[in-house]
């Protein structure tokens, strides 16, 4: 495909990754003033967030097992369409609750769509040329995840927070259409499709409880309490069957086997601390700039624009950079201890640290990210099978996810606890009843436009410590990416497609499985001359040593010598394995086609062969020279002949 060909099929793909993305960062900014006017608490606030991370979370690798079973189209438009109406009942929540509850429908559509998207572009862009088009990926990444909360804050000063769920709607209907214009794939093999309903649910329940343990704990029960004893074993009790059912599953959500690759291991780790820089940042930077700054939700958006353009940026120079010279491991390791400074720096913030010192410390965040996120999952993709790289893209992501979700988790966790302390002390300090701040105490997200000057410094001071500690949770997370990006094989990027790859792998036998899978290549509306092309092409590579099939049914072995090949040559019926008596017109009715040379017979076998695969039946010497590209085809190979 040309760039203006992949970019065409692309662009569909971009757009729902966008309304994806959206969907877990547009409210970032919003909801202090959400939750505040659906009257929830910090508890909510953390799980309007993290309902969706949890949702995408677990429903990552079902997606993506599905995608190497069944039609990759279909699954991205169930995807969009299951987001844009979730979205749409978000949007009309008269309650935390009810806002939890669609944003966990969001998150299984945005589950679908960070799955897909990617493995999709392993289909039609080889993994040499791939780094530029993660690059673009990487670069719609940062503008939803950064660039949301801006979106957010703008919506919900203007218009109300409502069209932070609305907006994102046209942009998926939009998304629908043009990946059903634009995107054509080959259709899969037909076979019996094994769903891993017990893993799915082992891995489902085990991961749902667990981030609820670690979201819940320390609030609204302690970590020492029996509540939180049978959470925690219940999630480890889960996990260890799931693992048990996966190694015994015929189709496992997770191949248990993809461990042994090194570059799949190390990969999934360093995406751990790497989802809880993307996700958890996003969120709290929000809080950090609205609460600890003063900034209206629009202000606290355009102040995180250093990130944006930071991970804009790097994604796509070093996407660029990786698709000319071959090599992404120094882009890697440059970007990961990027992100592991920018994190360290960011634990030293203050609510009155000077914001062009922390917009320099937001900067090597975005420009760390942007270099290591995607081309994570590139590596992984160049290194394992075809046959399963939609469940090793998917699970990297779901890795990635469940890094974030639990760091949501456990950073909002903290933070809610760290503040609540910082306020009672400094109230309690300035001789002041912590229950000033009205019937939700420390525990609520406080309106800092109804709070008395004094009572105010003392939040927003409570709030500048307590991000500075969300960070300085995260920073050692990092130095753990750096350590395993150095590990990871540097492995030099292939310059084949998925689909390529797939046909010239086939099932293993040879060059029919290659012509087969090169037919099921071509696009979904290509004419079946197009297709017998296909076909053909794949089964070229076997020309010289193919054995020529007779009239009974037998093989011998291809001519070593000129051999004159007779009027009468066979027609080969696919559907008859026994015998066909059908023959094709004389050699000499046949338009250039009166050279004898080693292998003609071969070569002939071949083209009526691919023709009859594609067709359904025998396709006479006629109606290959009726068609300007198999007259082509014979043509070349007389010209070959008389050399």
């Amino acid at each position: 495909m040309s760039h203006r060909e992949v970019l065409t099929a692309l662009s569909g793909l971009l757009m729902g990754m966008l309304v994806a993305i959206l969907s877990s960062t547009v409210v970032s900014t919003s909801l202090p003033r959400i939750v505040s006017d659906l009257n929830g608490s910090q508890t909510s606030y953390t799980w309007v967030i993290t309902a969706t991370l949890l949702a995408t979370t677990v429903s990552t690798p079902l997606w993506g097992k599905f995608s190497d079973l069944t039609n990759r189209k279909v699954l991205l438009q169930v995807a969009l369409v299951l987001f844009v109406l979730a979205s749409v009942a978000a949007g009309f929540s008269q309650n935390t609750a009810t806002l939890i509850t669609f944003r966990v429908f969001q998150g299984l559509g945005a589950g679908g769509l960070t799955a897909l998207v990617q493995v999709v572009m392993s289909d039609i862009i080889s993994p040499r040329e791939r780094g530029r088009y993660m690059g673009y990926l990487g670069a719609v990444m940062s503008v939803g995840t950064i660039g949301g909360p801006l979106l957010g804050g703008v919506l919900t000063d203007s218009i109300g927070w409502r069209w932070n769920f609305f907006v994102g709607v046209p942009v998926g209907v939009a998304a629908l259409i043009v990946i059903q214009r634009t995107l054509h794939l080959p259709p899969k093999p037909k076979k019996a499709v094994v769903v891993d309903y017990w893993g799915a649910g082992l891995i489902a329940g085990g991961v749902s409880l667990l981030l609820v343990w670690v979201s819940l704990g320390g609030k609204q029960f302690d970590w020492n309490s029996t509540t939180s004893w049978l959470m925690g074993v219940g999630a480890a009790v889960l996990l260890a069957l799931a693992v048990v059912v996966e190694f015994r599953s015929k189709e496992p959500i997770i191949p248990l086997t993809l461990f042994k690759n090194r570059t799949f291991t190390f990969a999934v780790v360093a995406s751990l601390s790497v989802g809880v820089a993307m996700f958890g940042t996003s969120v709290f930077l929000g809080q950090y700039m609205q609460l600890a700054r003063g900034q209206s939700p629009t202000m606290a958006g355009i102040l995180t624009l250093p990130m944006v353009l930071g991970l804009l940026i790097s994604s796509m120079v070093a996407g660029a950079l990786i698709s000319k010279y071959g090599k992404w491991k120094p882009y890697m390791i440059v970007g990961s201890v990027l992100l592991a400074a920018g994190l360290f720096l960011m634990s030293t913030i203050e609510y009155d640290t000077n914001f062009a010192i922390v917009s320099v410390f937001m900067a090597m965040m975005g420009l760390g990210i942007g270099m290591v996120m995607q081309n994570l999952v590139l590596v992984v993709q160049n290194s394992v099978d075809v046959s399963v790289v939609g469940a090793a893209s998917s699970s990297v992501a779901f890795f990635r996810s469940l890094g974030g979700t639990i760091g949501v988790s456990v950073m909002g966790a903290v933070l809610g606890t760290k503040v609540s302390g910082y306020i009672t002390d400094g109230l309690t300090d300035a001789g002041v009843d912590p229950s000033a701040l009205g019937s939700g105490g420390s525990t609520s997200i406080p309106d800092l436009s109804t709070v008395p000057g004094p009572i105010r410094t003392i939040i927003e001071s409570a709030y500048g410590q307590g991000v500075a500690d969300v960070f300085l949770i995260a920073a050692p997370l990092a130095v753990i990416t750096i350590v395993f990006v150095c590990l990871l094989p540097n492995v030099e990027l292939g310059t084949k497609t998925g689909i390529q790859r797939a046909a010239a792998s086939g099932d293993g036998s040879g060059a029919g499985a290659a012509g087969a899978g090169a037919a099921a290549a071509a696009p979904d509306d290509a004419s079946a001359v197009e297709k017998g092309v296909a076909a053909t092409a794949g089964l070229a590579p076997s020309v010289s040593s193919a054995p020529a099939t007779t009239t009974d049914g037998a093989s011998t072995p291809a001519p070593t010598s000129p051999v004159d090949q007779g009027d009468d040559e066979p027609v080969i019926d696919p559907a008859d394995t026994t015998t066909d008596t059908r023959t094709a017109p004389t050699a000499a009715a046949r338009r250039h086609h009166s050279h004898a040379t080693t292998g003609t017979g071969t070569i002939d076998t071949i083209i009526a062969t691919g023709a009859a695969e594609v067709a359904g039946h025998p396709v006479s010497d006629d109606e290959l020279a009726e068609s300007p590209v198999f007259s082509s085809l014979v043509e070349e190979k007389d010209v070959a002949a008389d050399r």
